[in-house]
């Protein structure tokens, strides 16, 4: 780098006139320098603690000085509230004792009023006594005795000690009644009774109507208490419940059976009236053909069901026999015949009453089935005996598609007759003890109408409708059939069996418990038997 000489001169000149002023100031010592540094240090410290110091009492000067505020502010605030709670509560006193006051007053006045009404009342019972004294003594009339006591009740009609008064005036009047005069007045007003008694007789006969009112009444009422249906049970078997197993003896070594005479038959065999040999105890023997084991021991499950069941209204089993190719069953006797053939006899009169004393027992045989844990399975009306011709009891019979229900064991079956299976059966669902009451339903639905409501032209037909759940009361023979027997209808056709009635609760159903229903048919069935009456050759 070239510089000018002209500058290079001009610095050097600079240089030594400061090295010259250099020379001539005296140099500073070290230690002097670093105790002046020291000095200023410490100076300018304290000179920090002092500002410091100021500050922080400043600060605090101040905060003392708002809380020495806040504090007084609360404590005028205190002392506000203080004197107005103590003012209100010196206001409530005043308020207080004036009320008392008020209420001293007020009873001193009350007290006073009592006062004078004792005087009065006292002046007055005395002024009585005078007059009545006086009155007495000089003989006066009744009548002059009545006018004081007006005087006296009407000067003290406001007082309670008025209606006192009259009431002891009313007393005293009819003390001073005549003996003559009430005993006079008890005669005319029996006189007057007897002759009113009299006429009224005389023209209409008052008493007639009464008497025709209390035979209305013993007509009426009596009629709808005495007329109960006749729910007593049939009579039981002629001999006492047993447990029966198979005999493998000869049957003809105790029975004499008539089999030219039978009393029934199905898809098991025939039933032929029979009689004891040693009692001569009218039988009935079920003759049963059962080639294979497995066909005995179907048998014998209905056996093992008889065993369980002792009801009235159930058939009872007497003795058992098994051969080589048949087991034959003894039972009970009934010479009524089938429910059925009163359903298609014309010659029959079938009224809903009776159809309520069968369904009835019907219902009582299937809840004591139901407790015992046993389904039917196959109820229908050619499996209802009527005991007599001559009655309405009837027994429950043919026990051989019966199952024990076990609660936890799904059942399921596959048999049956088509036109009284219930939905589940030809689901093959499980069953339990709905699936009788949906049979039920349609034997209460066949003795009323005499149709079947799901019966089609072929089996298939008739399956198909009772899946589709397909009835109705339109038909003609329903016209005159109370609303309750179709309410109870429709309480058992229901496809799910959850919702149908069970038989505890049939029997509780209006149709079959009501007796005033049961009274009106009653008249239904004898106005129906009297319209149908020959008329009469004039």
């Amino acid at each position: 780098m070239h510089f000018r000489e002209g500058d290079g001169k001009e610095k050097s000149k600079v240089y030594q006139k400061g090295l010259k002023t250099q020379k001539k100031k005296k140099p500073l010592d070290a230690s002097d320098l670093v105790q002046a540094g020291f000095e200023e240090v410490q100076k300018l410290n304290q000179q920090n603690n002092q500002l410091s110091q100021c500050t922080a009492e400043t600060a605090v000067s101040t905060a003392a000085h708002l809380d020495l505020i806040e504090e007084e502010q609360e404590g005028e605030k205190y002392r506000e509230r203080k004197d107005d709670k103590q003012q209100d509560a010196v206001e409530e006193q005043a308020r207080e004792q004036e009320i008392v006051a008020e209420l001293l007053q007020i009873k001193e006045e009350d007290k006073k009023e009592e006062d004078e009404k004792l005087k009065q009342e006292e002046a007055l019972c005395l002024s009585e006594e005078s007059q009545l004294a006086a009155l007495n003594s000089s003989g006066q009339t009744d009548e002059s005795i009545t006018v004081t006591p007006e005087s006296c009740e009407e000067n003290l009609e406001i007082t309670f000690s008025s209606k006192r008064h009259v009431t002891d005036e009313n007393l005293t009047d009819e003390l001073k009644k005549s003996r003559v005069e009430e005993v006079l007045e008890e005669e005319e007003k029996e006189l007057k009774e007897e002759e009113e008694a009299g006429l009224e007789a005389a023209e209409a006969g008052p008493e007639r109507p009464e008497e025709g009112t209390e035979e209305e009444r013993k007509d009426a009422e009596p009629v709808i208490d005495e007329y109960v249906i006749d729910s007593s049970p049939p009579p039981p078997a002629p001999f006492e419940h047993r447990l029966v197993t198979t005999k493998t003896h000869q049957i003809t070594s105790y029975y004499t059976i008539n089999k030219e005479e039978v009393l029934g038959g199905g898809r098991f065999g025939m039933v032929h009236k029979c009689v004891e040999k040693s009692s001569g105890l009218i039988l009935a023997a079920k003759i049963i053909k059962a080639r294979s084991q497995k066909e005995k021991e179907v048998v014998k499950c209905e056996i093992e069901v008889m065993n369980q069941l002792n009801h009235a209204n159930l058939i009872q089993l007497y003795a058992a026999f098994e051969s080589r190719h048949e087991i034959i069953l003894v039972m009970e006797y009934v010479d009524g015949g089938e429910l059925f053939d009163r359903i298609i006899d014309e010659n029959y009169k079938l009224t809903e009453l009776d159809t309520v004393l069968f369904i009835r027992q019907i219902s009582e045989g299937l809840q004591y089935m139901h407790k015992m844990y046993i389904l039917h399975l196959d109820l229908k009306p050619e499996n209802i005996l009527c005991v007599s011709r001559q009655t309405n009891k009837v027994k429950i019979i043919d026990f051989g598609l019966a199952r024990r229900y076990k609660p936890r064991e799904k059942l399921r079956v596959n048999f049956g007759t088509p036109e009284f299976l219930a939905p589940e059966v030809i689901n093959y669902e499980f069953v339990s003890f709905p699936t009788d009451m949906w049979s039920l339903g349609v034997i209460t639905y066949m003795l009323l109408s005499g149709l079947s409501p799901f019966l089609g032209e072929d089996d298939n037909e008739t399956l198909n409708s009772i899946l589709a759940c397909q009835w109705s009361f339109e038909e003609a023979e329903f016209a005159d059939i109370s609303e309750e027997a179709k309410d109870f209808i429709s309480r058992l056709l229901v496809k799910s069996k959850s919702w149908r009635m069970s038989a505890s609760q049939s029997l509780k159903h209006p149709w079959l418990s009501d007796r005033a229903l049961h009274y009106r048919l009653h008249h239904k069935k004898n106005k129906c038997h009297s319209s149908h009456a020959p008329p009469q050759e004039g």
